[in-house]
């Protein structure tokens, strides 16, 4: 015999809020007489002195009670790693197989390297064995090569990861960060034990392929997804409590919009920054106890779902870790991303980037006509792509089709890949302001002022501005004489916003600081005062400076877009409508693009189309996955009969040859009015009266 009570809440006040919060989750208000309601206000968690008070005479009972409490005892340890071991060929250790596939990669990619390549490839594999994360690579490694066999697209990398050249010598990223001047230490620090993250991107229809590989490898009890929970936000939650609160849609409305749209703004912030929601919050007792109610509900989750792309996978069964769950048919692990990270556990994410299926689609497209054509072997410098994107003719080129940043494009005119890696660096709330300098100062070199000689190296990449957080590090490198790993950790400080930190490496920067090996700028020739001003440059753009390395991969993905848009129109933007069958304002939006590059859409046709965009000699044919009431089965009959059968002679005919697949009377008007029966030689009209 043990004692409890039936807890829903903490505290006997919070009463009211949960009620508010049933009311919201089973969508009544709290004036509902007949809703679901808890009769009393007692369902708290009671003290010991309250359970012995309502039952006297039971201290049996309570000592039970106490010994069960005793016995719940669960330790968590943080940042202790578990990650799994990765099974080798036979004959080899870990470290061994891991070294050989970096040696091969090595010779792959690099013809006659400099020695500086080879000494950083060493540097590398000792940092990752030292940190013990030889199993990590190779897992990654491990996944990205089955889904390259298996033909799924994978994007050049993602993150800070693209900066590690063993990454690049393993075939897990395509960006040569010995190139670009990527700097490891931001994705691995060895002064800074956090556990690296590399995210990967694969084609969006087939990514569930690769995480059903990764369970199969590991096991499925060693692979779950993982929970992310919605949390009631600020209008939000006004929004909620108001319902529930039996406010009209108008009343709740008018508090919302007083509520800033600031990112992560707090109630209690916006009844500071917003004068008319005090006003409102002051002077009327029903807005004040909606607004106070929504405060106590603010952050508490609103629902669970699962992470679009993390993984987790776990050296025991994910169960010895975490506890689980299920969303829909998915086992999902309980704790998010943040709390599973802390737990030391190793966390993939899988992310969907539906570009790379257009490229794709449109390679293999394109490789009907040119059997040789390899999306490895295009130019990087093709001026006729840099032309169209000067020309601002950006719809459909990855990131850059929004009005701003083919703004942008004209602008800046850019001409490499470079300069596409810093508009999308740039183009972002913050950097953004730093745009007109940066495009004065590319168009015009000669205004390009460096504040010390030792910079231009570091900035010449973009015209004497701090675009990127590698060159926020290697200023600190170069000038003050910090380690790489010493100078990621001051950028992170910076970036926090932690002043203490900030105030003492200014110190150390400008005058050293020997106990840490740290000369300082001054002994490398920098007067006082200069040091101090690039300092101050430094605190004003580190907040805001972008990872180099992911934006050289996006910029990567959207020079290949670019240049087949220029280069083979017609099949890239065939996969590009494909890839947006559902979105008719999309469609809608790419035809129109394909009007302005003289490219004829041609309409349906039952006896060309596919369930896809196609490319024809006269132009794009329509795909009939994107004709409503129109499904994915019922075309692939057709597709199926026609190459059976051959062509539909007539509607008669279609009709008599489809019959019982599918077809109703209202896929059958659809075919007719946009165009798909045409190839029947009667006009529409004739068709919708005869059809039945």
């Amino acid at each position: 015999l043990v004692v409890t009570n039936d807890a829903h809440y903490l505290r006997k006040e919070d009463a009211q809020m949960q009620d508010v919060l049933l009311c919201i989750q089973t969508g009544k208000t709290v004036d509902d007489q007949n809703r679901m309601k808890f009769q009393t206000e007692e369902f708290y968690v009671k003290s010991e002195e309250e359970l012995r008070a309502l039952f006297p005479g039971q201290d049996e009972a309570f000592e039970n009670t106490g010994r069960i409490a005793d016995r719940c005892n669960l330790e968590f340890t943080f940042h202790e790693y578990h990650l799994p071991s990765f099974p080798v060929p036979e004959g080899y250790t870990n470290e061994g197989y891991f070294r050989e596939l970096c040696e091969k990669g090595f010779r792959e990619r690099y013809c006659n390297p400099p020695q500086s390549y080879r000494d950083r490839l060493e540097y590398e594999i000792g940092v990752i064995s030292r940190m013990g994360y030889v199993n990590y690579y190779l897992i990654v490694w491990d996944f990205i090569r089955y889904a390259k066999e298996q033909g799924i697209p994978v994007g050049p990398g993602r993150g800070s990861g693209a900066a590690s050249i063993v990454a690049y010598c393993m075939h897990i990223t395509e960006v040569d960060p010995m190139k670009y001047g990527l700097i490891f230490e931001r994705f691995l620090n060895p002064e800074r034990v956090s556990m690296p993250d590399f995210d990967t991107d694969f084609c969006q229809e087939r990514r569930p392929e690769v995480i059903e590989y990764v369970m199969r490898k590991y096991g499925t009890d060693h692979v779950a997804q993982i929970a992310t929970f919605g949390t009631m936000a600020a209008r939000g939650a006004i929004r909620d409590v108001g319902r529930a609160l039996n406010f009209t849609y108008a009343e709740t409305d008018v508090v919302a919009k007083l509520v800033p749209t600031t990112l992560h703004i707090t109630l209690d912030e916006a009844l500071k920054v917003s004068p008319r929601l005090k006003e409102m919050y002051d002077g009327d007792d029903r807005v004040k106890e909606l607004i106070d109610t929504a405060r106590a509900l603010e952050g508490m989750p609103r629902n669970t779902s699962t992470h679009a792309a993390g993984v987790v996978i776990t050296k025991l069964p994910v169960y010895n870790y975490v506890p689980l769950s299920t969303n829909d048919d998915t086992i999902v692990t309980q704790y998010t991303m943040t709390t599973l990270e802390e737990l030391g556990l190793l966390k993939m994410d899988f992310l969907g980037l539906r570009n790379l299926t257009v490229i794709q689609d449109a390679v293999e497209d394109i490789c009907k006509q040119e059997p040789e054509f390899d999306m490895g072997h295009i130019p990087e410098d093709d001026p006729q792509t840099f032309a169209m994107l000067a020309d601002g003719k950006t719809s459909g080129v990855f990131q850059m089709e929004s009005a701003g940043m083919t703004g942008v494009c004209v602008n800046m005119k850019p001409q490499s890949i470079e300069d596409i890696t810093a508009i999308v660096a740039l183009y972002r709330p913050g950097p953004m302001d730093s745009i007109p300098r940066f495009i004065q100062s590319k168009l015009h070199p000669e205004t390009i002022v460096y504040k010390h000689p030792l910079l231009e190296p570091i900035l010449a990449v973009t015209y004497g501005c701090i675009v990127y957080q590698e060159q926020v590090i290697e200023i600190f490198r170069r000038l003050g004489g910090f380690s790489l790993g010493q100078a990621d950790n001051v950028r992170r400080a910076i970036s926090k916003k932690k002043q203490a930190i900030i105030v003492a490496e200014r110190k150390a920067f400008v005058y050293g600081d020997p106990e840490r090996s740290i000369h300082g700028a001054i002994a490398a020739g920098v007067p006082e005062k200069v040091a101090n001003e690039i300092y101050d440059e430094i605190y004003d753009f580190a907040n805001y400076a972008f990872n180099k390395a992911h934006a050289v991969c996006y910029a990567k993905v959207a020079y290949d877009t670019a240049y087949l848009k220029c280069h083979y129109p017609k099949e890239y933007m065939a996969a590009l409508m494909t890839s947006v069958l559902d979105g008719s304002v999309k469609v809608a939006e790419y035809i129109g693009a394909c009007k302005d590059w003289g490219i004829a859409v041609l309409p349906p046709d039952l006896n060309e189309s596919t369930a896809h965009f196609t490319v024809v000699p006269e132009g794009i044919r329509f795909g009939l996955a994107a004709v409503k009431n129109i499904g994915r089965g019922f075309i692939q009959k057709v597709v199926a009969e026609r190459e059976q059968g051959g062509s539909f002679r007539d509607l008669e005919d279609f009709c008599t040859r489809m019959q019982g697949s599918e077809l109703n009377k209202r896929a059958m008007e659809n075919l007719i009015k946009c165009g798909a029966c045409d190839c029947f030689g009667l006009n529409r009209n004739q068709l919708l009266h005869m059809y039945e």
